[in-house]
Parts: C-alpha cells; sequence; structure tokens
C-alpha cells in the first residue's frame, strides 16, 4: 500500500488502549541507512505552562491506517524508565518557575 505523507497528516491518530485523540501526525521518522520507516511522530499532550515533548510511535504499535483515522495501541508503559524518572524528579525539584531549593 502507498500513501503519500500529506495523506498520512490529514488522519487523526486515535489510541486504541484508552480511546483518546492524539492529534494528527507532524512527522514521519526514517532509517538513515536503509529508508525503512520507523513510526510516527504526534504532538505530546498540551500542559498550561510546560512544554511537552512529542511522541514517538514505532511502527510496530502501529495497528490499521483506515480512510480518516490511524490506530495505534500506546498502553501507557511506552516511556523509557529513564525519561520518566528524570521528568518526575524535575516535577518534584520545580514550583512554577523557580526551583526548589533544599536546606541542609
Amino acid at each position: 500500500m502507498e500513501i503519500s505523507f500529506s495523506n498520512l497528516r490529514s488522519k487523526e491518530i486515535v489510541n486504541l488502549f484508552d480511546g483518546k485523540r492524539l492529534g494528527h501526525l507532524t512527522d514521519v521518522s526514517f532509517d538513515k541507512e536503509t529508508g525503512r520507516v520507523l513510526g510516527f511522530v504526534v504532538p505530546g499532550p498540551k500542559k498550561m505552562f510546560r512544554k511537552v515533548d512529542d511522541i514517538f510511535i514505532p511502527l510496530e504499535l502501529i495497528k490499521k491506517i483506515g480512510d480518516d483515522v490511524i490506530l495505534v495501541r500506546l498502553d501507557g508503559a511506552e516511556p523509557t524508565p529513564a525519561k520518566a524518572n528524570a521528568a518526575e524528579e524535575r516535577e518534584r525539584q520545580t514550583y512554577a518557575r523557580y526551583r526548589k531549593v533544599e536546606r541542609e
């Protein structure tokens, strides 16, 4: 099946695990040596005062590309532990724009 990037970009991405709409495709990731598609990139959830990283969806988790939606299966265990722990640590240490200072 051949499909253009502009066609992919117009489709909404829906998570089969929880039914959430993830938004529209913003980028496609390729392997430089082989030219194979590695996965899709969608914008992360919006937070009020924080910049949120984009979500990478590996090709193995893409279940179906339909006429108007792309169905994926993200079950919440996708972020790598290092990134998840770093994000939790930053959240614990940061209040609004100011960093928490530990006193001895």
